[in-house]
């Protein structure tokens, strides 16, 4: 490289120091030691290294960049608007302010360029760890000996906090274990946390760690500076293909602070205008321009919009080839980057009859394969379960990480790994992900659950052995208060479908609606498909809630609410009540958010405001039933810790049967 060549990228590494400094100064607020640190990391990549096309954020063969430390926002934005991302300096300048386009961690629907939504230490590391899966699964399906048109990397810049979290470690394990020869992370190694320096709490080798998982791993001892080692690095690590690697390295946080750098000051607040001034002269910039890029670096950065193009360009020349020479291809392509459901994709899914009896977990894995068969880009596994889950899909193979064959993901015990893999593949696309486990190891899922709601990722979540009722096991395994702590999460749909017929319905809602996740939580032990002679047309769970059996002889004087298995139960406290002579509404409600979704007219059909006399029945913690019952209702249910025991003795002892729901509406009609 030439002296102007090597003066040129050491002024953009400054600028885009520089740039990220002023913006946490201007927010007074943010984390300016991990752009300051890592700059030039991020630079060689960028600059020499990473396929996107700016113009396109979302070019489908584009490699994928998370920035897994996401308190370190201000170095993506700063890399996004000098590449020429639609961000502009306005926006920088808008950091952490209300509706800007540069929060506070990067947002994936909020900002081009984002590819994930990472702050919650160690999910992006999950995350670029399924979007590595999906890119292999898809090149696998539609590569070919005469074209190529899945062929990228995906890159993770990570931290020591990241690598702290365990969830990290369950997914670096995984991504050892598939080969994942086209994933490569560039590890921020700076020996300071928040609290301090990390000697206080991290003291492991790191290096082995990683290699002891399969890891190919290589050391960049001067990260400050030594732009052509990290770009060596790079280099060596895209020409490894057998496993992923690790690059350490080994960085100052905060570089170029003359008071804060390579201490915990850096880390999480703004410098402070005095030192952002003594900070620019040491890396010998005006410390009187804010938010300055200088015209040869802007020139030279945003070649990245020319070289994207072009490289957009050949590959839509392949797609056109692709579309001449083999339409069928081409039109799955398109379906699966759509998800766009096939015709037919749902033609073998069972139709159940009153009186078949099967747990709702096998119906839901029944109902998995039929669909799994027409869709090609459904695909994904569980946490070491799936004799008990159901979720094996048959005839489809194991997952190779190496050729993308097969569509079993064999996560193993590490559901919160499995949870963020999930998320990852679908922020990539082409491909409609599922995980599953037992409802009460959903707890383990929960923040990779909380951040696909928030993006409204198309994640599906198949989450069985839902009640005490799956037994001898005990408490430990049985789930209480899980479905109610779901339910509270904003944009996550969650199902527990009375019977089969129940099940298959919610499949298909969750097939045709792809704008969130969807929980499905199912049971253990057989039940009977129940009549659906006395429920009302064109209803079910698509709507949320619906009569399954109405009051006889007159309108309604009590209504019973029921979800999952308990629907059955309620329907025995029924039949009795009506041929008592009683008028009672049976309502089964397998979705309290879509319900809560419908029309008022519609909720007011169901549930009419004028019948107070209400009784739900769910297998689960009664709290948050008020919301339907209201205040003078009786809510059954299970406000305590499960015991080991015979199913049937502990539903008895803890009161979910019929003579219960029965007593119950008889009280509240008096």
């Amino acid at each position: 490289m030439s002296t102007t060549d090597t003066t040129l990228a050491l002024q953009s590494v400054n600028t885009i120091r520089t740039l990220s400094i002023d913006a946490v100064q201007r927010a007074n607020s943010g984390h300016p030691g991990l752009p300051l640190g890592a700059a030039p990391m991020a630079y060689v990549l960028w600059e020499r290294h990473l396929k996107h096309s700016p113009s396109n954020p979302d070019w489908p063969d584009r490699d994928r960049f998370v920035l897994s430390a996401g308190h370190g926002s201000m170095l993506l934005y700063s890399l996004l608007h000098l590449t020429g991302y639609d961000l502009s300096m306005d926006d920088i300048k808008d950091f952490r302010q209300w509706k800007s386009k540069t929060p506070g961690h990067p947002e994936w629907h909020d900002t081009p360029g984002v590819e994930a939504t990472t702050g919650p230490l160690g999910q992006g590391v999950t995350n670029a760890i399924g979007m590595a899966i999906a890119e292999r699964a898809l090149a696998h399906r539609f590569n070919s000996p005469d074209h190529t048109l899945v062929d990228h990397h995906t890159y993770a810049l990570v931290s020591d906090g990241d690598l702290m979290e365990g969830v990290a470690l369950e997914a670096i394990s995984y991504a050892g274990h598939l080969k994942l020869g086209k994933l490569i992370f560039l590890y921020d190694s700076n020996d300071i946390s928040l609290d301090g320096p990390l000697s206080m709490t991290f003291t492991e080798n790191t290096a082995a760690k990683f290699e002891a998982c399969g890891w190919q791993v290589l050391t960049v001892e001067d990260g400050d500076e030594d732009l052509d080692g990290i770009d060596a690095a790079i280099t060596a690590a895209k020409a490894e293909t057998g496993r992923p690697t690790m690059i350490e390295v080994r960085t100052t946080i905060g570089y170029g602070s003359p008071n804060k750098a390579g201490s915990a000051k850096a880390h999480g607040s703004p410098l402070g205008d005095d030192e952002v001034a003594l900070t620019k002269e040491a890396l010998g910039w005006d410390p009187a321009k804010k938010f300055h890029v200088p015209a040869d670096v802007a020139e030279h950065m945003n070649a990245a919009v020319a070289r994207g193009k072009a490289a957009e360009k050949n590959w839509n020349e392949t797609l056109a080839s692709v579309k001449s020479a083999h339409p069928e291809v081409a039109r799955a392509w398109d379906e699966a980057m759509q998800g766009k459901l096939p015709k037919g994709w749902d033609a073998d899914v069972p139709a159940y009859k009153t009186g078949d009896k099967l747990a709702t977990r096998v119906a839901g894995g029944d109902a998995l394969n039929a669909i799994a068969a027409h869709v090609p880009w459904l695909m994904g596994g569980d946490a070491d379960l799936s004799s008990s889950t159901k979720t094996n899909l048959k005839d489809e193979g194991s997952f190779d990480g190496q050729s993308g064959a097969g569509r079993n993901l064999h996560f193993g015990v590490r559901e919160h790994a499995m949870g963020g893999i999930c998320n990852g593949m679908a922020y990539h696309g082409g491909i409609r992900p599922y995980g599953s486990t037992f409802l009460c190891f959903s707890d383990y899922m929960r923040g990779a659950v909380r951040l696909a709601a928030l993006n409204r990722l198309p994640a599906i979540y198949v989450w069985t052995h839902d009640s005490i009722a799956l037994g001898e096991d005990g408490p430990t395994h049985q789930p209480v208060e899980h479905v109610l702590s779901l339910r509270a999460i904003p944009n996550l749909t969650v199902f527990r479908p009375a019977d089969a017929a129940e099940t298959a319905d919610a499949w298909r809602w969750t097939m045709e609606n792809p704008k969130g996740p969807v929980a499905f939580i199912l049971g253990r032990q057989g039940i009977t498909v129940l009549s659906r002679d006395g429920a009302e047309k064109n209803t079910g769970p698509g709507r949320g809630a619906y009569i399954l059996a109405d009051a006889k002889g007159g309108a309604p004087e009590a209504i019973i609410l029921a979800t999952g298995s308990e629907v059955a139960t309620a329907m025995e406290a029924w039949e009795q009540l009506t041929k008592d002579g009683a008028r009672v509404r049976l309502v089964s409600m397998p979705s309290w958010e879509i319900f809560a979704a419908q029309d008022a007219q519609y909720r007011e059909h169901v549930l009419p405001a004028n019948v107070t006399a209400r009784v739900s029945i769910e297998a689960g913690v009664t709290l948050g039933w008020e919301r339907w019952i209201g205040s003078s209702g009786i809510a059954i249910g299970v406000d305590r810790f499960g015991a080991s025991a015979p199913a049937e003795v502990l539903l008895e002892k803890y009161g979910l049967t019929a003579g219960h729901v029965e007593s119950a509406v008889r009280k509240v009609m008096k």
